[in-house]
């Protein structure tokens, strides 16, 4: 699950105007890259086990996070800090993101990412926007993954442990991505989501120790390896410093766009590349989910 360790509904500070085409680029990424790392994960996990994958991923992002941001930000990192790095890092990528990459292994990235666009809805719950067209938004999110699960047929169209897994994320991100409501993070973004990262990465390195996971070389692909350099690269270092940057120029609930753009992407991704169906059960889906996330969005408080 292409994901931020930012909180997507905290306030935009508007500090300066950029330049109309650096802002445009900067969600031309978000958009793109975001929506593509769920097939990366979908290709890594086939010959990488996911939570090691996961913790190789972010111990580099965050590596070179921290250096950056504390090349730039001298500001002290306090126990305040590092507890705010704890929380998100469990939240955001343990119980999210590493959960979504064990979610690929059984459900096709078009789909997961479409699951995951309900993100947007557990926020709107979270921030107690009760007004009826947040209930409405949620309602047509439920139904969208009913669609795909297909709860009444006895074999299900998509694992339906799977589905809950991704529901599971999808709400743990959203908790993590208001932590810093009560517990502010280091105020260099690049520290501050580094160190997140290292966190998870720690974790998730221990979780993957636990089960046993054992990444081995001789039978991984070399399509896993690149994958995995595609998500550190790409969807942590690039997608994330694009998304906490136009926090800072943008309303926050502009940015959150990427929530409903991100499975348009996963989905034509995964048909063209990953050789997955797009059937017309996924394109209803497709439609209910999008339209209860847009819905969201667009009535959402500033």
């Amino acid at each position: 699950m292409a994901r931020t360790t930012q909180t997507a509904t905290q306030t935009a500070t508007q500090t300066a105007t950029p330049p109309r085409v650096q802002v445009l680029l900067a969600y031309a990424v978000l958009y793109t890259v975001w929506g593509s790392t769920y097939l990366a994960m979908k290709i890594a996990v086939k010959t990488l086990p996911p939570f090691s994958t996961a913790a190789l991923r972010f111990v580099f992002s965050g590596l070179l996070l921290v250096a950056l941001g504390r090349l730039f930000d001298k500001t002290a990192i306090t126990r305040r800090h590092l507890l705010a790095a704890l929380g998100q890092g469990v939240l955001l990528l343990v119980f999210g993101n590493a959960a979504v990459m064990w979610a690929m292994k059984t459900v096709p990235s078009g789909a997961g990412a479409l699951i995951l666009a309900i993100t947007p809805l557990f926020i709107a719950l979270l921030s107690r926007d009760f007004r009826p067209a947040t209930w409405l938004g949620l309602g047509l999110g439920t139904v969208g993954i009913g669609i795909l699960v297909d709860p009444f047929s006895s074999t299900g169209v998509i694992a339906t442990s799977g589905v809950l897994l991704l529901v599971f994320a999808s709400a743990s991100w959203a908790l993590g991505s208001m932590l810093p409501r009560h517990l502010p993070p280091h105020p260099s973004n690049a520290t501050a989501t580094g160190l997140q990262m290292l966190v998870g990465a720690v974790l998730q390195f221990a979780l993957a120790r636990s089960l046993g996971e054992q990444v081995v070389v001789a039978t991984t692909t070399t399509a896993s390896w690149l994958a995995l350099l595609y998500l550190a690269v790409f969807g942590s270092l690039l997608g994330f410093s694009c998304y906490g940057w136009l926090l800072k120029v943008e309303p926050a609930s502009r940015v959150s766009t990427y929530a409903y753009v991100n499975p348009v992407v996963a989905v034509m991704l995964g048909a063209l590349l990953g050789g997955e169906q797009i059937t017309s059960r996924v394109v209803a889906a497709a439609a209910v989910i999008i339209v209860g996330v847009v819905l969201i969005l667009r009535t959402r408080r500033p």
